[in-house]
């Protein structure tokens, strides 16, 4: 079972982390929406946070799975999802595999599109060089230039100190578990299409790893199958808007949830 922590009752709303944190990214809008009449569950994927990791193939239907598991096991038949970046891949399987169990999504920071090979490939050495020193701490620096926002890097010292940490105290294993997971994940666009129920998608304005053009897509694809669509820009962000900005992707998702 997922570890997991949650706050409020109410309408149920996942929210699923990116890569290679946990939970944690979530907990800003976790407090307030929680206190306002929802109620907000963040899942540590498998192997991240407090989830042991899977020892299934990796892949993000395995993740979808597992959130499945956790709604189960808490008694809810259908809640808001949603995801940003690795999280958004999840909640792209969870539409291929449980849409009846989602009553809406979250899209942030995330695409819809397969790896190429050359990002697969990247994904591949990531993994067999975490792996190998047995600890993720060497990736954090390589990172943060492209999961943080040019903004966020000059004149946010403290946030950029926080997903540092975050990600050096992630499991080895569960990192690279993830990385192949992510890079063996098909094209989502269809699924987004199909799924015919509301959508919001959020997007960081200096996001350079899922730019606007990115979100753009997913939007259309979402109003093509007849979604209601709302598409949020976070300005002076980049990747992780929910900890570089997160009163105003707290704003989007208050103002999104109250129109469903």
């Amino acid at each position: 079972m997922l570890h997991h922590v949650e706050s409020g009752t109410g309408r149920p709303v996942v929210l699923l982390h990116a890569f290679p944190m946990d939970s944690a990214l979530w907990a800003a809008q976790r407090r307030a929406l929680g206190a306002e009449g929802y109620r907000v569950i963040t899942p540590d994927l498998p192997g991240f946070g407090g989830s042991a990791p899977s020892p299934t193939s990796p892949s993000v239907d395995v993740m979808a799975d597992a959130v499945v598991e956790l709604l189960d096991h808490l008694g809810i038949e259908q809640a808001v999802v949603g995801g940003l970046s690795m999280g958004g891949y999840v909640t792209m399987a969870l539409l291929r595999r449980h849409p009846d169990r989602l009553s809406a999504i979250v899209l942030a920071d995330t695409k819809a599109s397969a790896d190429t090979p050359e990002a697969a490939a990247t994904r591949e050495a990531v993994a067999a060089a975490v792996e190998a020193a047995g600890t993720a701490a060497g990736i954090a620096d390589g990172m943060l230039p492209n999961l943080l926002g040019a903004t966020t890097r000059e004149s946010r010292p403290e946030v950029v100190a926080t997903v540092r940490r975050w990600i050096g105290a992630q499991p080895a294993a569960g990192v690279a578990w993830a990385q192949r997971g992510m890079a063996a994940r098909p094209d989502s666009l269809a699924d987004i299409a199909a799924f015919g129920r509301p959508v919001l998608v959020v997007f960081g304005a200096e996001d350079t790893i899922s730019p606007a053009a990115d979100a753009l897509v997913m939007a259309d694809a979402a109003r093509s199958g007849g979604s209601s669509t709302t598409v949020v820009e976070i300005p002076a962000a980049g990747h992780l808007t929910a900890v570089e900005d997160p009163q105003a992707v707290t704003d989007a998702l208050r103002t999104w949830l109250a129109g469903l």
